[in-house]
């Protein structure tokens, strides 16, 4: 049990350490910080009650809408719906930085609490995959998501705000719901996965260097 809660709990907080002290300017309090990834991992529980009672009431077979409306959009969302209520107007959101460390918390809280169940579901050996792919994943579209929500929250216009805020979700529950397609694939995903997951790299960490030459 121990090995399955380490091996489950280690990619989260390393990425998130890392994320974390990619902050150039003044760090956010590491105690707001686990409040936010505590809530993100909290959301396991209500969405997987949620997507199963979905597909199981309404018969839904199509990897399609499992992939972008049970996956993407239902996950990206409830992520999203915790940043705008609790992070979008505190206090310590003063940097555009600060929106990715936030999106990253939240996701990879999520991403953790998923990751422990899976591998006590199926097995410690897979640890290692999961660390790559899945919880890598969450990490990437919480950095894109907390980048546009930090352009939003730092803009002047009206018209640009609400544009950026779109975005902050839009953009996520995009890459997530191709994430998942890609998977139930299943022949030759990894043939898509790999260059996929090498665009995610590229583009979040574009998005982190971006963030750190912005001041609010």
């Amino acid at each position: 049990m121990l090995a399955v809660v380490s091996a489950g709990i280690a990619p989260g907080l390393a990425l998130l350490s890392y994320f974390y002290l990619r902050d150039k300017f003044q760090k956010e309090p590491i105690a707001y910080v686990f409040k936010i990834f505590t809530f993100g991992a909290l959301l396991v529980f209500p969405l997987m009650f949620i997507q199963y009672v979905i597909e199981l009431e309404l018969g839904i077979t199509s990897s399609f809408i499992k992939a972008f409306l049970l996956s993407g959009l239902l996950e990206e969302f409830f992520k999203w719906f915790i940043l705008i209520y609790l992070v979008y107007q505190n206090a310590h959101f003063d940097e555009h930085y600060d929106g990715i460390v936030y999106g990253v918390s939240v996701s990879l809280g999520f991403a953790t609490a998923e990751n422990i169940l899976f591998l006590f579901a199926n097995g410690v050996e897979l640890a290692f995959g999961r660390a790559i792919l899945p919880v890598s994943s969450h990490a990437l579209f919480g950095v894109i998501m907390g980048y546009y929500l930090g352009k939003g929250k730092f803009s002047f216009k009206q018209n640009d705000r609400k544009l950026w805020l779109s975005l902050s979700l839009i953009i996520p529950f995009f890459l997530h719901g191709t994430y998942d397609i890609i998977l139930f694939s299943q022949n030759n995903w990894g043939f898509y996965m790999v260059p996929f997951m090498v665009f995610l790299w590229w583009l979040g960490l574009r998005k982190v260097k971006l963030a750190n030459t912005l001041l609010a």
